[in-house]
């Protein structure tokens, strides 16, 4: 990329970055006003402000559209403005799924977890279900290309399948994924800002520059989030973040043309949804806290998530879990970049 290139990535993450943080400072108050809360579970009753995707979202939002708005004026290197769009449109419909599921704060005892949760959510069935509608706008624009290079496959050419089948799958396995890693404080945002910052450091050296905007105003949003949101967490990023940045991840790796990369890069959260799915969807990551300020495995030696395995390793602080599951995430990333040096991607 030119120097030119490299300022119309970093002016809209800055605008991403400005306007997402406005927007976390309204919605702390707003959203413990309004009863969207959070009791957090890991240590003392805390109530705490929830979804805090919605300003990710908002943010990503108006860093892509200021792109657009900057290319009207000035000579910019052309993004796919109708891939911007697309992402735009998926990435807030998606979020506004996850902020459906954070709204309802009803309490009901979950079974399998052992504890109350203080939101009921959607059903089980609805998330799939709504997030497939979220990816109509990438279906529509026939986003990504149907020859896809798989890793230790090679070049695969899907045809119609790719656009019909493979986005929209792709773009709710990806959120739903996304969405069952969080227990901890820092852990779901900083494992998605290393996947992002991956993402974007591919996209500059590898991939396509459309690539780059997304994946550079997707890190630049989270990086705010993730401030607030390490150790001692101040809002919860909620459902809304979790399925908008999900369906981000996913956009941005079709729409970079990134699929074998990408498919690496997400492995950890392919991995958290098998756990899960070992566990019938009725356990949890968090674990039990103990009077020295570790945590203990809920469930013992039984392995449901990467926290398990963690927490299983040895006594850990709830910081340190989310610190071994970036380290985890960032050595994915590594993987990734290490397999397209050699030529397996």
């Amino acid at each position: 990329m030119t120097y030119t290139t490299y300022l119309t990535v970093i002016i809209p993450a800055l605008i991403t970055i400005l306007a997402t943080y406005v927007s976390i400072l309204f919605l702390s108050s707003y959203m413990l006003e309004s009863g969207v809360t959070f009791t957090e579970l890991n240590k003392k009753a805390r109530i705490l402000p929830s979804s805090g995707g919605v300003a990710v979202a908002f943010g990503f939002a108006i860093g892509i559209l200021s792109y657009v708005f900057g290319g009207s004026f000035v000579y910019v290197p052309k993004a796919s403005l109708e891939s911007l769009f697309a992402v735009v449109i998926s990435v807030t419909l998606i979020a506004f799924v996850g902020f459906l599921d954070d709204i309802n704060v009803r309490t009901k005892f979950t079974k399998g977890t052992g504890m109350k949760d203080v939101r009921k959510g959607l059903k089980q069935w609805q998330k799939p279900l709504l997030t497939f509608v979220g990816a109509i706008p990438l279906v529509a624009i026939n986003a990504g290309q149907s020859t896809a290079v798989l890793p230790f496959i090679g070049m695969v050419n899907l045809g119609i399948i790719y656009p019909i089948v493979i986005v929209p799958l792709a773009v709710v396995f990806v959120a739903n994924a996304v969405n069952l890693l969080g227990g901890f404080d820092g852990m779901i945002t900083g494992t998605t800002l290393i996947a992002s910052l991956g993402l974007l450091v591919y996209s500059v050296f590898f991939g396509t520059y459309t690539g780059a905007i997304i994946s550079g105003v997707l890190a630049a949003s989270i990086f705010v989030l993730f401030l607030y949101h390490k150790y001692p967490v101040k809002i919860l990023p909620g459902d809304s973040f979790t399925y908008g940045v999900g369906a981000a991840i996913a956009a941005a790796i079709i729409i970079g043309n990134m699929e074998a990369f990408g498919l690496i890069v997400i492995l950890p959260f392919v991995i958290e949804f098998l756990f899960h799915l070992r566990g019938k969807f009725k356990t949890s990551d968090l674990g039990i806290p103990q009077k020295d300020g570790t945590m203990k495995p809920r469930y013992g030696g039984k392995i449901y998530s990467w926290t398990h395995i963690i927490m299983n390793l040895r006594p850990l602080r709830e910081w340190e879990v989310a610190q071994y599951m970036w380290v985890v995430e960032l050595l994915f990333v590594v993987l990734a970049f290490g397999l397209k040096i050699a030529g397996a991607l």
